[in-house]
């Protein structure tokens, strides 16, 4: 069955997220575990694009997730870990996006899940044998929080919390699944799953960034995606990750509950892209590959590599 999510306006609360982030917890009846020693934080730092443009996770709201865990359990180890990426290297997005000086003032870990202990793990997802290097930190925190942002993306439509644990794959190559994305999208949800995912909707990214000041919770990241595709302005049982996670048993649409502001405050202000926009858009960065690959003697560019 699905599980609660919950939509809560953080126009007010910019200053102290604590507060939306709270409330957003609340309504999604999420429970502390009595006892914790471990925590990881996995944000969305796909590049070196600041928050404002919708496309990385904004280190506030990591800040105030560390706050929330810190006065419920105290000064445990908390780990803030995302994964290298064919054009992006999390010890360069660390400092360049604000977590290396959020790191200082909260006290917390910055960590590369590819340098992680990599468990290799092979499945088949609709027929397809797909092979992943999963971080065995992610697998045995005691507590694993999923902060993803409310993104499109052309290959997926949608990318939010289960896109964002591809991200974390340990192997930095990611564009070898590109071919069966949705596929590995599902795949690594089956050994991936977080205890929380709060999604940071404070600048979504459709057709361009939108300040939408909403902070999304649930304890499951499918119910998440399910209800954030729709404030996209997709049918979910478009998404086609959604629809092989269902079959493969990793979400169930039945029970979804939205609680706090309605899906349709968002979904009406959401900048969606037209189609023939997405494919103008397209041909241009194309255009840019060889510039991009030419400054920075990347091989892939990052609308290839979104994590």
């Amino acid at each position: 069955m699905g599980s609660i999510v919950s939509l809560v306006n953080a126009e007010n609360s910019i200053e102290d997220l604590k507060s939306p982030i709270s409330e957003a917890l609340k309504l999604a009846e999420f429970k502390f575990k009595d006892s914790v020693k471990t925590v990881v934080i996995k944000p969305n730092l796909c590049y070196y694009w600041d928050s404002s443009t919708g496309n990385t996770t904004d280190p506030r709201v990591v800040a105030a997730i560390v706050d929330l865990v810190r006065e419920k359990y105290g000064d445990i180890e908390i780990k803030v870990a995302e994964a290298d990426a064919s054009a992006m290297r999390t010890k360069h997005a660390f400092p360049v996006l604000g977590y290396e000086k959020m790191a200082k003032e909260k006290n917390v870990e910055l960590f590369n899940l590819a340098n992680d202990v990599l468990e290799e793990k092979t499945l088949t997802i609709q027929g397809h044998e797909i092979s992943l290097k999963v971080p065995q930190l992610l697998m045995t925190s005691d507590l694993f929080i999923n902060v993803p942002k409310l993104k499109v993306m052309r290959a997926t439509k949608i990318t939010c919390g289960m896109k964002n644990l591809f991200g974390a794959i340990g192997a930095p190559r990611k564009l070898v699944y590109h071919p069966v994305l949705n596929e590995t999208i599902v795949g690594i949800c089956k050994f991936l799953r977080p205890h929380l995912t709060i999604v940071d909707g404070l600048i979504s990214l459709g057709a361009y960034p939108k300040k939408l000041n909403l902070i999304m919770a649930s304890s499951d990241v499918f119910s998440i995606d399910w209800v954030a595709s729709q404030i996209m302005g997709f049918n979910p049982s478009d998404v086609k990750f959604l629809k092989i996670a269902m079959k493969e048993g990793v979400g169930n649409k039945n029970g979804i509950v939205v609680k706090g502001e309605e899906i349709e405050k968002y979904s009406k202000i959401f900048p969606r892209p037209k189609r023939t926009t997405s494919n103008r858009f397209w041909a241009l960065e194309i255009g840019l590959l060889k510039f991009y690959t030419k400054v920075t003697g990347d091989i892939v560019p990052p609308m290839l590599e979104e994590g």
